[in-house]
């Protein structure tokens, strides 16, 4: 089967053909019809886990997927051939990623039918970030008249969470240049600021002189952190998905730091297919890209800016 692969860490992504897996008991095979991009599908391929993961070489990259059971395995009964599923299919320990025709899933695992209605290239976008987005509004305990600043809101993380915030009743800052600004406010943002002009800090105290209640990371590095942490009240929580909090230091300034360690599981696919059925989770896809053209894309996810999700038709 076509599938985009290293032979490598550290190693360029390329077309390749590589063997075609087979299910074991309790798993599914699926025909990939799409991928979603996600950064931490080229972090895998860079190594990022080689010290916890003994990973087969060649390395099919790729996390996010939507497509049709072909196959269920022994002892599989919850999913059945020829139903359409997405999800976050975690293979890497077998070498299986989701930027090739097929792959193998747990039928445990994070994976559940897809939204009503929706369609493949807008499913695959949804699994990695839109987990990553609700366990990050959970873990900031943002509820109803809470201030909550999104940093990196225009990527696929970004766009989730400010919707999620904003159905708990949050008064949502979005991070966003100008051109994204409106985009931002439909979504549910109440306010917006261009992170491109001027300091973040001041632009956003001009307006929240007493500071705000939660900050939700998704883009920038450890000085980010710190510098953005000053805006937080007594109380406040920081989230980011980055890994690049101290959370003693934090609590320090009386705030609750977290390293988000994003759960994904079939339950929470399921309950984000129920918003995105009422209308209230939508997705928006920046491009849709071949499998040729796959490498491409993975060099332009590594140059950061992302104003949605990159899809990889299959």
């Amino acid at each position: 089967m076509r599938a985009i692969a290293v032979t490598e860490y550290g190693g360029t992504p390329s077309l390749m053909t590589v063997d075609k897996p087979a299910p074991g008991p309790g798993e599914v095979l699926v025909k990939i019809v799409a991928a979603g991009l996600n950064p931490f599908d080229w972090k895998v391929a860079d190594g990022m886990l080689k010290d916890s993961v003994d990973a087969p070489f060649p390395l099919v990259m790729g996390i996010d997927g939507a497509g049709v059971v072909e196959e269920a395995g022994e002892g599989v009964t919850r999913l059945r051939a020829g139903e359409p599923v997405y999800g976050a299919f975690f293979g890497v320990a077998k070498g299986l990623g989701t930027y090739a025709e097929y792959t193998v899933v747990p039928a445990d695992g994070a994976i559940a039918k897809m939204p009503d209605g929706m369609i493949y290239t807008q499913a695959a976008a949804v699994p990695t970030a839109s987990m990553a987005a609700l366990n990050a509004v959970r873990a900031a305990q943002v509820d109803e008249g809470r201030t909550v600043l999104v940093v990196g809101a225009t990527g696929g993380v970004g766009q989730s969470a400010v919707q999620l915030a904003a159905l708990q009743g949050a008064k949502v800052i979005a991070t966003a240049e100008p051109a994204m600004a409106g985009r931002m406010r439909d979504l549910g943002a109440a306010e917006t600021v261009d992170y491109t002009s001027g300091d973040l800090n001041d632009a956003v105290l001009a307006v929240h002189q007493d500071g705000i209640d939660a900050v939700l990371h998704f883009a920038g590095d450890a000085a980010a952190v710190q510098r953005t942490a000053r805006l937080l009240r007594p109380g406040g929580a920081y989230v980011t998905t980055n890994f690049t909090a101290n959370p003693d230091e934090l609590a320090a300034q009386q705030i609750r730091g977290v390293n988000l360690n994003s759960e994904t599981s079939g339950a929470l696919l399921a309950e984000l297919a129920d918003l995105i059925d009422a209308g209230k989770l939508k997705i928006h896809v920046q491009q849709e890209v071949s499998l040729d053209e796959a490498p491409e894309a993975i060099a332009r996810s590594r140059s950061g800016g992302a104003r949605g999700k990159t899809v990889i038709r299959v």
